[in-house]
């Protein structure tokens, strides 16, 4: 039997398997940085079940996160049965599903409320805060908000083979065209460079970190996925409606929702506590 030798033909191959399936540009992007990272670590051994073991116990050994090396599997996985190497594939590694998020790392209403203040002064910053905070949106999702989409009030989004509309509330459409009118910007999308080219995600996060010292908020808690997720528990707080939320949020999954409305250490301390079982 031929030996099993993972070519940088098979990956451009399956790069081209990826874009056929209509896989969007940032999880080809992570899908092939993780099995570039494989093809690294097999550095043209025959790939066998216990290699594909031993890649598992080298990214433990590492330290990567539980949820970052199951990701990284994950990816594995897919080139394997790509290439027909199915009876390789390895299992990922079992975790007790979390019911709480780290305080550290989330973001508050009230730190929310102090970045904005610190982005007065940059108003396109200012709006785009408020626009991925008051809509729940993916940063990449910024694209689709174009003049003539606020001015119907609603945007079409077509992300991860789904396609979804979401409504503006009317605060925010009346300071997305007022801006669009103070910009001279008529037609198109709103959030451009001056190049016309839409606003990147790491230009935003760039833009954001460097409000952090100003705002007095950790940076570890300032990039754009931390706004979606305020959005996310803000409303389930008022509606607790956890399918109409993974819905707007664009969710094939609840338990990815759940994710994102997960209490802190300290307000799940807080409900142990007021059980008054300890005396």
């Amino acid at each position: 039997m031929e030996d099993r030798i993972l070519t940088i033909r098979q990956i451009e191959q399956y790069k081209e398997y990826l874009i056929r399936e209509e896989k969007s540009a940032a999880t080809l992007e992570k899908y092939l940085r993780d099995v570039c990272a494989f093809f690294a670590f097999a550095d043209h051994r025959e790939i066998t079940k216990e290699l594909a073991m031993d890649y598992k116990k080298f990214l433990m050994d590492k330290g990567y996160a539980v949820r970052s090396i199951n990701s990284m599997l994950a990816s594995l996985n897919s080139l394997l049965s790509f290439c027909g190497w199915a009876d390789c594939k390895v299992k990922s590694i079992k975790t007790q599903r979390q019911i709480y998020c780290a305080e550290e790392k989330e973001l508050t209403k009230a730190e929310y409320m102090r970045l904005l203040d610190a982005s007065k002064k940059q108003p396109r910053l200012f709006l785009v805060l408020q626009t991925i905070c008051g809509t729940g949106i993916r940063v990449s999702e910024l694209s689709y908000f174009t003049v003539e989409a606020v001015k119907h009030g609603e945007i079409t989004v077509s992300c991860k083979n789904k396609i979804r509309t979401i409504l503006l509330p009317g605060k925010l459409r009346k300071m997305l065209l007022n801006y669009a009118k103070r910009n001279g910007i008529m037609e198109g999308i709103i959030f451009r460079t001056k190049n016309g080219k839409p606003l990147n995600r790491s230009n935003i996060w760039t833009k954001m970190k460097a409000l952090c010292e100003a705002a007095n908020v950790k940076p570890e808690k300032v990039f754009p996925h931390n706004l979606r997720k305020l959005f996310a528990a803000t409303f389930y707080k008022i509606e607790k409606d956890i399918a109409k939320l993974a819905d707007i949020l664009g969710h094939s999954s609840i338990n990815t929702t759940r994710i994102y409305i997960m209490s802190s250490g300290v307000e799940h301390r807080k409900k142990i506590e007021r059980l008054g079982l300890v005396v």
